[in-house]
């Protein structure tokens, strides 16, 4: 071990003393290295930011004096109303607050409560309302601006949030009472589907980037081989090289650890504010978990030091020179087929036992249920990392077959297929990191499909009737009917559906197993209860007992709606005393008809002149459908500006034919983050090795313009010498990867629904190779200057 640890010690001096030669060797192995510790920390970085951001998001909810958060069993502090709303494409939180007492408890990021009339906004909020952009945001907040939220109130620095102050705030108006902050809601657990989803990201995501981590140490192989001839000479035994060819290796691992952090701590800096697909985050927040961070420490320079030697395995190294390969043979296939044929293994016995002989067109349903039950995460993760593993191994052996067929060409083509045939093991390294990405992303985008169903849900609602909602948390007739005249006059609204609804029940004592009969009741005009229910006449006045299509429904509604008879308009729970207001016995029977949002309203409607809205209690909400022009521009920030005007507690919504799952929603954006990361390591990373190549080959091709060959034909011949591995590597990452994500949609008990969705993959693959190859070619120029033949 003294000597091992000799050996390496002499491989990072020869590193770090080398000249400029060495030195530049070191540094590409360093940035190469270093771009993928880089994503390494930033993915050992994702545990800690979800929970700085839900601690963040916990830490301004505001509990009750009732709830079982409030330890300190303090009484009610403030009063609060959520005035959440949306400018364009942009979602803007906050509340309105006035205090109950002298000493109000403070939300996160304030010193004090806003005074009435003013407010506190974050400063990308200031930022905007000071800006032309946004002009029309400007009425719905009439607030003053008299401070500023801290780091503390804000779940990133983009955010845009604001506290108001408002004097008028009551319960009766909708509000909430607030004994303090820092209230934790329930959590939802992960849908097994989803556990599935974010294993295959993981490993398709970072599977790229320890190839590359393990390509990069292996820049400057031929100068390095060179060196290790020349200790051969002086004495040094084969396997003392192997060693000093791995200090050297772990030298630039090294290195590259702390180019990684610096990179990593640069690019928190720079993204973190700016946010990526609407995600942002405070830098202070993506700090990797520590044992995941010792844990890159230690691998990266394990792994570099690993690889080397393994590769060293392969070189014969002499005192007169370095032979590659000593004996001619092809590459061994059995073992290369056993990876991938192990990861099927494991795939197939993570299905439910039922499902593991069912055809992939008849999987049963509902094993993604069981899924966790029956072999839990890792088994999954072990199958989809040993398929992706495969395509790597398959990959020089194809390249190599394929390429001991070709025959005849072009001078350029025959340069290109010339060099691959003497060593192909190098354009191998290089494209396999973009085969392990397509294979994964066409498993992905196959696995996404198959699911999607699952988690956009078809709502129902016609958009064509209405495309907004307005929803306010309390009962108020006057203000339904302020909706409708002010909506009506609103830039871009052409009809408005306004009502106010709430609960009715069957007076008089009721037997101990007997339910209370309850129905809704609803109050609106004639033109909203047309919109609701199929009415042929009306006028102001009349009264309706409407009917679902189901008879049992029906049956209940008629239990509760009997015409000539009381109904109690409060509830047993609410301790108010029973208000009773009798239905006339003039009220018609009508079918109830799907409204905007796709629901169907059933039970007693009730025009403004049949009933006194006093009656109705504090469980009612005041509600309206609009629909709008869409060729009026920002018709709906006029919507929402006169919403505002109305009432800070109406909530605008948008009506929406498919509802997605915020879950899912949320791992796709952090998926197209992480695939762009991924995809910009792969390019970086090749164009550096693509550079290291050149600069290798330096001397070759200097000589061969020196004899007369075109700089045209060896820039044609670098053009093929990486396409034809691109496009090997393309092929066998596209069957790779549709295998991979059928399998994973059988573990779910889901079907395949398209089989071409390879194509704009491999397409943006095939992009990012020719992308390469074409900012490479100023060094290629560089490389064929005639004072690349000078030695010493």
């Amino acid at each position: 071990m003294k000597r091992r640890l000799h050996d390496l010690g002499l491989g990072i001096r020869f590193a770090v003393s080398g000249g400029r030669e060495g030195w530049v060797r070191t540094w590409l192995t360093a940035v190469g290295v270093g771009l993928g510790v880089a994503m390494l920390l930033g993915a050992a970085s994702v545990p800690h930011l979800d929970d700085e951001r839900a601690n963040r998001i916990h830490a301004r909810q505001p509990f009750s004096a009732g709830s079982d958060r409030n330890a300190a069993h303090r009484t009610v502090s403030l009063l609060y109303a959520v005035a959440d709303t949306e400018y364009r494409s942009s979602t803007i939180g906050g509340k309105v607050l006035r205090p109950a007492n002298a000493d109000p408890v403070l939300p996160p990021g304030l010193t004090a409560i806003p005074a009435a009339g003013t407010m506190a906004v974050s400063p990308a909020l200031r930022d905007l309302l000071a800006s032309p952009e946004g002009e029309l945001l400007r009425p719905r907040l009439p607030y003053k601006i008299t401070a500023t939220i801290g780091d503390a109130g804000l779940v990133e620095p983009s955010e845009l949030y604001f506290y108001a102050g408002d004097a008028a705030l009551s319960t009766d108006a909708g509000a909430s009472s607030a004994a303090g902050f820092g209230n934790i809601g329930e959590t939802q657990q992960l849908d097994p589907m989803l556990v599935v989803l974010v294993i295959l990201s993981c490993v398709v995501l970072l599977m790229p980037v320890a190839i590359f981590i393990a390509t990069a140490v292996r820049f400057g192989g031929e100068r390095r081989d060179r060196r290790l001839a020349a200790l051969r000479l002086v004495g040094a035994d084969a396997r003392t090289t192997r060693w000093v060819a791995g200090g050297e290796a772990l030298a630039g691992a090294a290195l590259g650890l702390a180019v990684g952090a610096l990179l990593f701590l640069g690019l928190a800096e720079l993204i973190g504010p700016l946010g990526l697909w609407s995600f942002g985050f405070f830098p202070g927040d993506l700090r990797p978990l520590p044992w995941l961070a010792l844990l890159v420490a230690v691998a990266v320079p394990a792994l570099a030091v690993g690889v080397t030697l393994a590769a060293m395995r392969s070189v014969s190294v002499e005192p007169l020179g370095v032979v590659r390969g000593g004996r001619i043979r092809r590459r061994r296939l059995w073992w290369r087929l056993a990876m991938p044929g192990l990861g099927v293994v494991l795939l197939f016995v993570s299905q439910n036992p039922d499902a593991r002989t069912a055809p992939l067109s008849v999987a049963p349903p509902g094993i993604g249920v069981q899924l966790m039950d029956a072999m839990g995460p890792v088994t999954i993760a072990a199958g989809a990392t040993l398929v992706l593993a495969g395509l790597i191994t398959l990959l020089p052996w194809l390249v190599e077959a394929v390429m001991g067929l070709l025959r005849g060409g072009s001078p350029s083509w025959q340069l290109a297929v010339r060099g691959l045939q003497l060593s192909s093991g190098a354009a191998s390294r290089a494209v396999s990191g973009i085969t392990v990405a397509v294979a994964g992303s066409v498993a992905l985008h196959m696995f996404f499909v198959g699911i999607h169903d699952d988690f956009n849900k078809v709502t129902g609602a016609d958009a064509s009737r209405a495309q907004y909602t307005v929803l306010a948390d309390y009962p108020d007739a006057a203000l339904a009917e302020r909706m409708i005249g002010a909506f009506r006059g609103t830039p871009g609204v052409s009809q408005v559906i306004g009502s106010v609804s709430s609960y009715v029940t069957k007076p008089g004592p009721l037997t101990a197993d007997d339910i209370r009969p309850t129905t809704q009741l609803t109050l609106g005009d004639c033109a909203t209860l047309r919109e609701l229910a199929r009415i042929d006449t009306c006028q102001d006045g009349d009264t309706f007992v409407v009917h679902p299509s189901d008879p049992e429904q029906a049956a209940w509604v008629d239990r509760t709606a009997r015409p000539g008879k009381p109904l109690n308009t409060t509830s047993d729970e609410s301790g108010i005393p029973p208000k009773l207001w009798t239905l006339p016995a003039a009220t018609r029977t009508v079918m109830g008809r799907p409204d905007p949002t796709g629901e169907v309203q059933d039970g007693v409607f009730v025009t403004p002149g049949a009933m006194d809205t006093s009656l109705l209690t504090s469980g009612a909400r005041t509600s309206a459908m609009l629909t709008v022009d869409q060729r009026v521009p920002d018709a709906a920030e006029h919507i929402r500006n006169t919403a505002a005007a109305l009432s800070p507690q109406l909530r605008v919504a948008t009506v929406r034919t498919i509802e997605r799952d915020r879950q899912y929603a949320g791992i796709q954006t952090g998926l197209q983050a992480a695939s762009l990361a991924t995809l910009g390591l792969i390019a970086a990373g090749m164009l550096v090795s693509q550079v290291e190549q050149l600069r290798e080959r330096r001397r070759l091709l200097a000589a061969l313009v020196a004899f007369g060959t075109r700089r045209a034909t060896l820039a044609g011949s670098v053009l093929w010498q990486t396409a034809v591995p691109v496009a090997l590597g393309i092929a066998l990452a596209v069957a790779g990867g549709t295998a991979l994500g059928a399998l994973m949609l059988r573990i779910i008990g889901k079907t395949v629904t398209s089989w071409w969705l390879f194509v704009p993959l491999a397409g943006a693959g095939a992009a990012v190779i020719l992308a390469v190859t074409l900012l490479s070619l100023p060094v290629l120029w560089r490389q064929m200057r005639s004072d690349g033949l000078r030695t010493e």
